[in-house]
């Protein structure tokens, strides 16, 4: 019998684009172990070291006690629960915003915030390097979708001109991230924000990967710049620096009982488990306390470090990565199959940094996304640092 899927593999492999789930164990501390073997893990976006936390794990076992293990059903059927609208209130206070709706990831955020709020009569405006998950909801809205090259103004103002003038009634959304995930750096906020006010236009701001990291007790980037009130949808994740699972959305009041009424992904989707929302309010408890700050500060000493440790990467206008805007460092190699050999490398010397390639990435910027928080000590960060610079020296000779 023939096998109907052996041909997509077979291309997948030649192109370096095949992938294997490795079955891992992770511990508390942030180790991981391939097949028994501890590996220092540069490839966790846990940045504040949060997701092994007593705190949170005590809330999670705390609220398995008290509610079970699953929610029962959707929100809107019987699976709101007390621990969910804590969690929803203590999250709009640390956003600085009106309300918050939770979700069981960041994904299902991004497409219940554009399935909710916009339709085929709309405009969905993108950054080129905007997160799969907004991509994907752009595309499953049926909105009018136009893209704009990377954190360029220019180019977004001339777009957000020729959706006033030739979609002069739709709502015009554009969405874009405050971190940019496998970049590591950060979209122009203020600029945005004033863009989107001249014309009229609605900005949804993802901060997955400023949350906890950039900003007093980590509130993100928009915080940071103080513009917050005026994002109108504050997207994120608990899966990131707040050590958990799960996404929520963040604004106004009306914003998030739209979403309640018409987010497809809220709407149709079995509640988080009230454990992980236990462990994301406990977490975020300590995100706004003194222990939090403390860690984001000794993950901004860390980034610095691993700034000044990393040498220049081989691939193509690849600059050396100084004075760092976030946990991220894309050290860009250029081809698969290269970047495959070197994660190869790296992990036999110790270090879990594996290879980021296309679709995650444009085809030949294939790369190792660096990540770095809070547990990491300076002696793993140099240590890092060393045996990348004689791969780099290898690759160049």
């Amino acid at each position: 019998m023939n096998d109907p899927f052996l041909d997509d593999l077979t291309e997948l492999r030649a192109r370096s684009l095949h992938r294997r789930l490795r079955e891992m164990t992770l511990s508390p501390d942030g180790s991981v172990a391939p097949v028994g073997r501890p590996m220092i893990n540069f490839a966790s976006n846990d940045y504040l070291g949060l997701s092994g936390h007593p705190a949170l794990r005590d809330a999670a076992k705390a609220a398995i006690d008290e509610y079970g293990v699953g929610a029962g059903a959707s929100r809107l059927v019987c699976g709101t629960l007390p621990i969910h609208l804590r969690l929803e209130e203590t999250l709009a206070r640390f956003k600085g915003a009106e309300a918050a709706l939770s979700f069981s990831s960041g994904y299902a955020a991004a497409h219940g915030a554009l399935s909710a709020l916009a339709g085929p009569d709309d405009v969905v405006i993108l950054d080129k390097l905007a997160h799969a998950s907004l991509i994907d909801a752009a595309r499953s809205c049926r909105a009018t979708l136009r893209v704009f090259p990377h954190n360029h103004l220019g180019k977004l103002e001339s777009l957000l001109q020729w959706a006033h003038a030739e979609h002069p009634g739709a709502r015009t959304i554009v969405c874009t991230e405050s971190v940019f995930s496998m970049d590591g750096d950060r979209a122009p906020v203020r600029d945005l924000v004033a863009l989107k006010k001249k014309y009229g236009a609605l900005l949804l701001l993802d901060e997955a990967h400023a949350v906890g990291v950039i900003g007093r007790n980590g509130r993100g980037l928009a915080h940071e710049c103080e513009v917050a009130r005026e994002v109108d949808i504050l997207m994120g994740t608990m899966s990131k620096a707040i050590g958990v699972s799960g996404g929520y959305l963040a604004g106004r009041h009306s914003l998030v009982d739209l979403l309640i009424n018409r987010a497809r992904s809220f709407v149709f989707s079995t509640a988080q488990p009230p454990a992980l929302a236990a462990a994301s309010l406990a977490s975020l408890e300590l995100l706004m306390s003194d222990e939090g700050e403390q860690r984001r500060l000794t993950l901004w000493q860390n980034i610095r470090h691993l700034a000044a440790q990393l040498p220049k990467a081989p691939g193509p206008s690849q600059k050396t990565p100084r004075g760092a805007g976030s946990a991220i460092f894309p050290w860009i190699v250029g081809p698969e199959a290269l970047a495959m050999e070197v994660a190869a490398r790296l992990a036999d010397r110790g270090f879990l940094a594996p290879a980021i390639r296309y679709p995650t990435v444009p085809q030949g910027s294939a790369r190792l996304r660096l990540a770095v928080t809070s547990r990491h000590t300076p002696d793993q960060i140099t240590a890092l640092g060393q045996a990348i610079a004689g791969l780099a020296g290898a690759l160049r000779g």
